[in-house]
């Protein structure tokens, strides 16, 4: 591409190409998209991006069409790749100035000109850093601050690098620059402090903003470009220093005000400093060590004493908390057991920490920590005012609450509370029992100081097991604050209830539980909100516990349902329906059958919430839960559902629908509880199966669900659902056998191998396709034996229960092999017993005694050269299922099922689904189940012998070992 013709045409088609007008656009697009590849594209767009006069959105289009370019065409190995005469003059271009004007595109070029270093500096760039050096001392102010953000991107992308020789780069680079990037910094830091005494605030925005990218480059340097950093005197002065540097621009902003760029600039300098120390321990804990004691003094006195207040900001407090938390959970510096087996280094550092954390120090932070920061805020308690489930969720771990205070400060409390617990246990339980009895309405300092211990309490509950009596507590005094009415009391009604949620699972003895469930029944009736949403989830949190009893929670059990279905309906944020579906689906499956006479109220309102929810796929997924403990819980009854159940059903597994990326997972589980809790198979659920073939091309983690799914089709209706859907089903499950994995095989042919079992003429004509792939698996002897053993389930099938197909697949594999049908056979059967071994499933191995069994009587030489195998495989068997009854010594088949026995469902049990009772009705169906082995070779040898007379037979029983008669005739005693 000629530059000088072609610049004005690439020119003209950016221009079109940032229209509005879809017509002229796309065409733009398209012709930029064929000149991607074409030599010298690269440098018109380098001579359009630097010309200043050009439009903006030109210039920012032509910066992202280089940008591409480069991930996709700078390296030497891409198809299309730029030559190296291009690539050489397009780097010296990009450095000929850092004068760009435009932030936005300022930056842009910055990236682009890293995404080139990273695959070529310094090897085929040399000139990069030195250019980089000298351009950031120019007086210039824009020439300046360009160049050092291009060093910054460039300092950042190189670091990122992680081989081992891109690793010995960066390091020789970073020793190489390190003087010059700490004196850079200095400078700037320097102008800056200067600077803000002299009120003119764009001098001081102007030296902050290189203040700050100075500072991020030494960040990526001092972190990741030293090997061994506490070995450089310059890295370790560096660190030092930050803290006095802190302090100065901790004081910096008392002078500048709150609401500009100036203060914004400020606080995220103040930040990097704190980032500079947490990345650098989490990188080199060891080369922190002489750093533990500044950062614990300088955190501890910002955070927790008066030197704070008045500079301080919540970012700033908590990336202090985080460098303290660092420090006291960092594994490096844990000393074992064995003080002996420990490090030197590890025990230097313990050494300071516990120099540090004093009795006076914990103590004080304790009770800061608490009497301070656990304090509900104006701010919180107007949320709670305003927005009660908006103060909820974020109470709980909304995403804003990510990097807050609140969060932070009971996450420190918890991690210093579990390492010196010794030592804080006796504070705590001083700060308890200075609260006993309930406390005045009026005096609102009080109950929010009362809120604040108990949520220490409760955060502590683990660590405070031994040492606290909770029962007591819990009737004598948390039990009668729950009662408190007074709307002033919420705040404690609020958090008593939550505390008792935290310590269920740790101390509460069984028999209080009825008076819990009382206080909770009361709780959900709350004027206030808050509390009844904060009572739900402590219901949630009892109802899960180990020591939850049915026969307990039954008696409050309509109206504890009654009441979170009304909270259901109440709350309007999906946060907060998602929380309390949630709740009502725990309760729904710990109840299980027991929840029937109550749910008709939820029943009839969730079609309404999912109609509503239409625009909100996680609480359509909550409700999906819900569903799937309802349907359970209903068990046959949950037919009653299908008109709103099997649509919702439909949708969530269509992969055609946008939905189903997040309703699929939940969808295919609602699909498979419905089917086992079917007690007939209904059209429409039929149906639904078309949705199955793309679900099976997917191959996801979800495949394991289908099979289940296709299964459950199989038990309900064998016949209607392989009439329908098998010729499709098979080929799937073809194409599946081609790319799956040896589980996922298993998988497929435990499929048809059940389709056998249920239909034994149906099945084998529906799957043929996939049966020859089994005979030939046994034939050429498959090496997984998990695989191995499922072919010989498959084809124990065919051969026991539908003898003629079983000849007609001999007679078509005969063709295949080239072999004779009998010769065949006889592989085949020899295969089988000298594979026996793959199979640990008893019903399969006696399926497989049954199977060859039932090839005799027989005159076929074949089948008589191959009998010593096929009784050792029955007396295999034999030793399988045969139990000794103890009172008559005669030995029965321990696998027969005579008779349909109910069983007893345990209070903890779940009782059998309506698939659970077709599965035991299809075994009482079932050779397996209904034959005798012992039996069946009795009449199979007597037929034999019948056939070929006693001398014959006596000749065909020589070929078994002696040993093997011998436990032939013990088994067969009596008949």
């Amino acid at each position: 591409m000629d530059l000088n013709s072609a610049s004005t045409v690439v020119l003209q088609v950016l221009t079109q190409a940032t229209s509005q007008d879809t017509t002229v656009l796309k065409p733009a697009e398209e012709q930029l998209k064929q000149w991607e590849t074409q030599p010298g594209f690269y440098s018109v767009l380098l001579n359009i991006f630097t010309n200043h006069t050009l439009d903006i959105n030109v210039r920012w289009l032509a910066v992202l069409y280089f940008k591409n370019g480069i991930d996709r065409y700078w390296r030497r190995v891409a198809p299309h790749a730029l030559s190296e005469e291009e690539k050489t003059t397009l780097r010296a271009g990009l450095i000929t100035n850092f004068n760009e004007p435009i932030n936005q595109i300022a930056t842009q070029i910055a990236v682009l000109i890293a995404k080139v270093a990273r695959l070529d500096c310094p090897r085929q760039w040399p000139e990069l850093i030195p250019t980089l050096i000298e351009s950031v001392k120019v007086q210039d102010d824009l020439r300046q601050h360009r160049a050092l953000l291009t060093f910054y991107h460039v300092t950042k992308t190189l670091a990122s690098k992680r081989l081992a020789a891109d690793r010995k780069l960066f390091y020789d680079l970073a020793s190489g620059i390190y003087t010059f990037a700490c004196s850079l910094w200095n400078h700037h830091t320097d102008t800056f402090l200067q600077q803000v005494s002299s009120g003119n605030e764009a001098a001081v925005l102007s030296a902050l903003e290189r203040t700050l990218l100075s500072l991020k480059v030494l960040r990526k340097l001092t972190v990741n470009g030293f090997v061994e950093p506490h070995k450089n005197i310059e890295v370790m002065g560096f660190l030092h220093g930050i803290f006095e540097r802190l302090k100065q621009f901790l004081e910096c902003s008392r002078n500048i005000g709150t609401d500009n760029m100036c203060r914004d600039r400020l606080e995220k300098t103040i930040i990097l400093f704190t980032k500079v120390l947490l990345d650098f321990l989490d990188q080199h804990p060891f080369s922190f060590t002489p750093l533990i004691q500044r950062s614990l003094e300088f955190s501890v006195s910002y955070v927790f004493t008066e030197i704070g207040e008045g500079v301080t900001f919540e970012r700033f407090i908590v990336q202090c908390m985080n460098l303290i938390k660092m420090i006291v959970k960092n594994y490096a510096y844990k000393p074992s057991k064995n003080f002996e087996d420990s490090s030197p280094e590890t025990l230097e550092a313990h050494k300071i920490k516990m120099a540090f954390f004093t009795y006076p120090t914990l103590t004080e932070i304790c009770r800061r920590l608490v009497s301070h920061y656990f304090l509900l805020t104006e701010e919180e308690l107007t949320m709670w005012e305003e927005d009660p489930e908006g103060f909820t969720v974020e109470e709980t771990g909304g995403d804003s609450w990510k990097y807050s205070l609140r969060p932070c400060t009971e996450v420190l409390f918890i991690d210093i509370f579990h390492e010196y617990n010794q030592t804080l246990t006796p504070v705590l339980l001083e700060m308890m029992q200075t609260l006993q009895g309930p406390t005045n309405v009026e005096d609102m300092n009080a109950l929010l100081i009362k809120d604040a211990v108990y949520n220490a309490v409760g955060l502590a509950a683990y660590e405070l097991f031994d040492s606290v009596d909770f029962d007591q507590w819990f009737k004598n005094q948390l039990l009668p604050e729950l009662q408190v009415i007074h709307n002033r009391y919420k705040p404690l009604r609020r958090r008593v209830i939550w505390l008792i949620g935290q310590w269920i699972s740790v101390k509460f003895k069984s028999d209080l539980r009825p008076m819990l469930y009382e206080a909770i029944c009361n709780l959900l009736q709350d004027q206030d909100l808050v509390v009844r949403i904060e009572t739900a989830t402590t219901l949630k949190l009892t109802v899960d516990d180990f020591e939850f009893r049915t026969d307990q929670f039954l008696p409050y059990l309509e109206t504890m349902f009654t009441l979170l279905f009304q909270l259901l309906q109440q709350v309007t944020e999906c946060d907060t329906k998602m929380h309390v579906l949630h709740v009502l689906s725990c309760v729904i499956e710990r109840v299980n059958m027991q929840i029937r006479p109550y749910v008709g109220c939820l029943v009839q309102y969730l079609p309404l919430l999912w109609k509503q929810s239409e625009e909100h796929n996680m609480l359509r997924c909550a409700i999906l839960t819900t569903l799937i403990h309802l349907v359970q819980g209903l068990g046959a009854d949950s037919k009653n559902l299908y008109p709103f159940l099997l649509p919702v059903i439909q949708l969530s597994t269509d992969v055609s629908q946008p939905p189903h990326v997040y309703l699929l997972e939940d969808g295919l589980e609602l699909w498979l509880v419905t089917l086992e809790n079917s007690p007939c198979i209904a059209p429409e659920l039929l149906r639904i199966f078309q949705n199955m073939s793309p679900l099976l091309e997917l191959s996801s983690e979800n495949l394991r669900t289908c099979f289940k799914i296709i299964n459950g089709y199989i038990f309900l209706s064998s016949t209607e659902f392989l009439q329908t859907y098998a010729v499709g089903l098979c080929q799937s499950f073809c194409e599946l056998l081609k790319e799956i994995t040896t589980e996922g095989q298993v998988q497929v042919l435990k499929v048809v191998e059940n389709a056998l079992k249920v239909n034994p003429v149906l099945g084998p004509q529906m799957f043929q396709p996939i049966l020859p792939c089994v005979f030939r698996g046994i034939i050429e002897g498959e090496r997984y034996p998990v695989v191995m053993s499922t072919y010989l389930g498959v084809m124990g099938r065919v051969l026991l229960q539908n003898a003629s197909f079983f000849s007609s697949l001999l007679n078509e594999m005969a063709h295949k092999f080239n072999q004779e049908m009998d010769q065949l056979l006889g592989n085949m059967i020899e295969m089988w017993v000298d594979r026996m071994d793959n199979i640990t499933q008893p019903e399969r191995r006696k399926l497989s005694a049954l199977a060859l069994l039932s090839l005799l009587p027989s005159d076929n030489s074949v089948i008589q050269d191959k009998f010593c195998g096929i009784i050792n495989i029955s007396v295999e068997g034999l030793h399988d299922v045969m139990t000794e009854d103890p009172e008559t010594g005669t030995y029965k088949d321990c696998m027969l099922m005579s008779h349909l026995e109910e069983p007893k469902v345990m209070e903890d049990e779940e009782p059998p689904t309506e698939q659970d009772k077709r599965k035991k009705m299809l075994a009482l169906k079932d050779p397996v189940h209904t034959v005798s082995l012992q039996q069946f070779v009795y009449e199979k040898l007597k037929a034999q012998q019948e056939l070929l007379g006693e001398q014959g037979f006596q000749s065909l029983m020589e070929t078994v070992d002696t040993e093997i008669v011998t436990q032939l005739q013990e088994f067969l005693q009596g008949f």
